[in-house]
């Protein structure tokens, strides 16, 4: 497991609170009390601020919002159309309503979208299998075929576990085909960090991500202020994204 994913997976809300729960269990124990109440008050704040739809909305919607969605045809002509592995609360179109299989976007429906609009002649496709089967690159070629985009324009990088691999790897495939702009497609969440990614490796991208998932459902009953326990399970992508952000900051990749 490396660094950026320990990190994101120990402050989980629900990971964080049991662990912290029982540190303030072996606290009271040892009749540190006033600490034990400490640190179950604050997990129980953790837990509390990761389960309203308005945390995930202040902090998850501000990443989304550094690099707005744009319809393909705003979008300029490159050299290729780069897609990045992975995926968000399941491509759903919205992280506070219940999934529709009808209402997905995944990354590959953008890039198929992007190309079909005439954006770019070729789709580099980047991820490794992540449990040892099918790689992200070959699912994603997959779908695309599909959707009818010859395999003649698709490119595949299938090594890649990490963002930071993504724009290692994809830069050489980039670098030996001569391009010299992209359009960058991932998830509106992690945009931030994959852009910064591609351009401290020296690549010229222009983001295009998927349509953003941390909005506003049209819900006249949605509560701001309550709990929820879809929103509390999906706040795992958000931290993950501003673990990762840190990381990558203290070891000079973005």
């Amino acid at each position: 497991m490396n660094v950026t994913n320990f990190l994101a997976n120990l402050i989980i809300p629900l990971n964080l609170c049991i662990t912290l729960f029982f540190i303030a269990a072996i606290l009271f124990m040892l009749r540190w009390r006033r600490l034990a109440w400490g640190i179950a008050l604050f997990s129980l704040a953790w837990g509390l601020f990761w389960s309203l739809p308005a945390s995930s909305l202040w902090a998850g919607g501000r990443l989304e919002q550094f690099h707005p969605y744009t319809p393909p045809d705003l979008l300029p002509d490159v050299d290729a159309i780069v897609v990045l592995g992975g995926h968000t609360a399941g491509g759903r179109e919205n992280w506070f309503e219940p999934y529709d299989p009808d209402k997905v976007t995944t990354r590959s429906d953008t890039a198929s979208r992007l190309f079909k609009a005439g954006r770019a002649p070729f789709i580099i496709l980047s991820g490794a299998a992540l449990d040892g089967g099918v790689s992200e690159a070959q699912a994603m070629a997959n779908a695309l075929k599909r959707q009818g985009v010859p395999e003649s324009a698709l490119i595949l990088e299938p090594e890649s576990l990490t963002t930071r691999e993504n724009g290692v790897l994809t830069a050489q495939l980039i670098q030996e085909r001569n391009f010299k702009e992209i359009l960058l497609v991932t998830s509106a969440l992690h945009m931030p960090r994959a852009t910064a990614v591609f351009e401290n490796l020296g690549v010229n991208v222009i983001p295009a991500p998927s349509p953003p998932q941390i909005t506003v459902p049209d819900d006249p009953d949605f509560g701001f202020w309550l709990p929820d326990g879809r929103t509390f399970e999906a706040a795992r992508s958000i931290i993950k994204e501003y673990a990762g952000l840190v990381v990558y900051w203290l070891r000079g990749w973005v």
